[in-house]
């Protein structure tokens, strides 16, 4: 059985199997180290009986006043270790955390709109789309117009702060806003 732990400064040389996958987004070392040193609380790893790293969340606190939130920066899984459940469980440490310790109003995340697996898991896990986010992605190679971007979905969980339902709209796929309206 595997453990989700605290995700640490050394486990950056050790994630290659996780992060040598065509939808992780990789970052530089110091990207790393800045969301360990401001919040560690939100960064989580899952390890193997045998040392192996299976899987990793980045995530950090974020906005203003009713827009306080937590946001999965980025959780991935190596491709072995898949369909066990252990993104579904970092997010949810995430969530927790977010909920009980920073008081957030909700999660998010983005989500590439091609991502069809991933969106699946977010939707059972009680995501919805909150707004589509044009030209969010810019790293797959120039297209037939000119552009590299790629679309993403920004997907919101609501948490017990928002008894009101605000983070949340049924018609999120049709709200389309621009990466630059989004920081």
């Amino acid at each position: 059985m595997s453990i989700l732990r605290p995700f640490k400064a050394n486990d950056l040389f050790r994630f290659n199997n996780i992060n040598l996958d065509v939808w992780t987004e990789t970052y530089g070392v110091t990207f790393y180290l800045t969301y360990l040193s401001r919040w560690s609380d939100l960064c989580f790893t899952q390890e193997a009986p045998n040392g192996r790293l299976q899987g990793y969340v980045l995530g950090k606190a974020e906005g203003v006043q009713t827009d306080w939130h937590g946001h999965v920066t980025a959780v991935t899984v190596a491709p072995e270790y898949r369909r066990l459940s252990l993104g579904r469980n970092m997010c949810q440490r995430l969530e927790f955390v977010s909920d009980e310790i920073y008081k957030g109003y909700y999660v998010d995340l983005y989500v590439r709109c091609n991502n069809v697996s991933a969106i699946n898991m977010y939707e059972g896990m009680g995501y919805s789309v909150y707004q589509r986010v044009r030209e969010y992605y810019g790293n797959l190679g120039v297209g037939k117009d000119g552009r590299d971007e790629e679309d993403a979905f920004d997907m919101r969980k609501p948490l017990s702060r928002d008894v009101l339902l605000q983070s949340i709209r049924t018609n999120g796929r049709d709200m389309i806003v621009s990466a630059h309206d989004v920081s």
